[in-house]
């Protein structure tokens, strides 16, 4: 295939249309000058019109010549203001010395140099609010772990209230710490091959007690020898969510619960389905927005809004999938697709 000359190329085009519109002005004032110029001397009584005719000729031609040295002089500017630039330095890469350029070229790299300040600053300081996060969090699931010693210890419904309670400190601080920590997703995570039911079973084993408190109960239906390749770490969060959230719109159906996993060609599907509540088909559009609740959002006052945003957030940084079926009255499944998986022989 042939590569389009550059005289033939969009680019080309758009910077000579540039170079054009911007001396528009001065060829139209050079030919008023001259036009003016001659009929003075016409008024004047000179009425030689081939000498006329051979002063606008010179006039012209001197003006072409004028515009092709601005041209040539100015050409690599015209060219790099007609296309996008990946970085600043190569602004004026290759610019002949003009003053134009060069004092473009110094107005540029000053504020191209303060705004790299400004953006260094404001990373500064973002970094200093995740740390104290961080530590915060930590340091509140110390108390948070004494209290439920204490009221694992008693047995007085008081105290089920106040670990009910704690339960749900302790998930907030997690989501909180998951949050911050969104922004250095680089450098926080591991993919590996894991099998899906040691996890699976995890996460099931850590809302036992939520379980409990909502008579809804757990039905795993997966394979010991089904693997993915994820994060363990980000995978339990994941799932925490998707099973905070069925139970907590299944409350007091008394039904179940099932957390299931198949293969699906080469990938493997992890799928989160409750009975519950449902979702409205006008708000399906939107579950995976941030602080998005919806009408369920109403009737349920604890609903966030970034359960399902933090799942599909790190799901994508994760390269995997996730999808969403609901029907209003008759519950809702989340499916999270591990492309490429396989199972462990």
């Amino acid at each position: 295939m042939n590569t389009p000359s550059l005289s033939c190329s969009p680019i080309y085009k758009q910077h000579v249309r540039l170079f054009l519109r911007e001396h528009v002005p001065l060829i139209v004032y050079s030919y008023i000058l001259m036009f003016l110029l001659l009929l003075v001397f016409w008024f004047d009584g000179y009425d030689h019109v081939l000498t006329a005719l051979y002063a606008i000729f010179l006039g012209t031609f001197f003006l072409m010549m004028y515009l092709t040295y601005r041209y040539v002089s100015h050409r690599s500017f015209y060219l790099r203001l007609s296309q996008p630039l990946e970085t600043m330095h190569e602004f004026m890469s290759e610019y002949n010395h003009a003053p134009l350029p060069e004092a473009l070229e110094t107005l540029l790299e000053a504020q191209y140099r303060r705004y790299q300040e400004q953006i260094k600053n404001w990373e500064r300081q973002h970094q200093g609010h995740i740390t104290f996060m961080n530590q915060w969090v930590h340091q509140m699931k110390t108390p948070l772990s004494v209290i439920e010693l204490i009221t694992q210890k008693e047995d007085d419904e008081r105290f089920e209230s106040i670990s009910e309670e704690t339960d749900k400190l302790r998930k907030g601080l997690e989501m909180a710490l998951y949050i911050s920590r969104l922004d250095t997703f680089e450098q926080d995570f591991s993919v590996d091959r894991v099998q899906l039911l040691p996890i699976v079973n995890k996460v099931v084993h850590d809302n036992k007690g939520f379980f409990i408190r909502n008579y809804v109960y757990p039905d795993v239906k997966i394979e010991a020898t089904l693997t993915v390749e994820t994060d363990a770490k980000w995978l339990v969060f994941m799932l925490d969510q998707l099973l905070t959230n069925a139970i907590k719109y299944s409350a007091g159906t008394r039904e179940k619960v099932t957390i299931s996993a198949y293969a699906q060609g080469e990938a493997v599907v992890l799928a989160v389905q409750d009975r519950g509540v449902g979702i409205p088909s006008a708000d399906l559009p939107r579950v995976f927005r941030s602080f998005f609740t919806g009408d369920n959002g109403r009737e349920f006052k604890e609903s966030t809004g970034m359960g399902l945003y933090l799942v599909k957030e790190v799901a994508d940084k994760l390269n995997h999938a996730v999808e969403i079926q609901s029907e209003e009255g008759r519950g809702t499944i989340v499916r999270v697709i591990f492309p490429y998986a396989s199972r462990r022989p």
